[in-house]
């Protein structure tokens, strides 16, 4: 297979990889304020996403993979609320361990992740056109 062949391959595997990551990003962000169903109980936990790299043995290109969306361990931030639903015996209510912060930078290098190997592919398709254009005047 030749280089922009594999270019737009190994391209296309990162535009699916940045895509899954903000599918990622955006569920925690709509589950940020999300408290638990029952009084005392876990909220939404932060999911997390993993990559590695696969070799792709007819192209020769290594690819981008999802090796694993986990649940983020940290600890949940914990408010006095003795009104909220979901608040304990004792009035505190368990709150997600999504920052915001955190989940718009991770959503903007994504954005950006995504851009990039957009960029790539839309050189390579130039490229390759370019090259069909010689091919043709020859």
């Amino acid at each position: 297979m030749d280089a922009l062949s594999t270019a737009l391959k190994v391209a296309g595997s990162g535009l699916t990889a940045q895509s899954e990551r903000m599918r990622v990003v955006s569920e925690n962000l709509a589950n940020a304020q999300s408290t638990s169903d029952i009084p005392g109980g876990d909220p939404y936990r932060r999911k997390t996403i993993s990559f590695s790299a696969e070799l792709d043995k007819a192209s020769g290109g290594s690819m981008v993979e999802v090796s694993a969306i986990s649940r983020d361990p940290g600890d949940f931030t914990i408010d006095y609320d003795p009104g909220h639903e979901a608040a304990d015996e004792a009035g505190y209510v368990k709150r997600p361990n999504v920052n915001m912060l955190v989940e718009m930078s991770d959503m903007r290098e994504a954005n950006r992740g995504y851009e990039a190997n957009l960029q790539v592919i839309k050189q390579a398709r130039e490229l390759i056109s370019m090259t069909i254009d010689l091919l043709r005047s020859s």
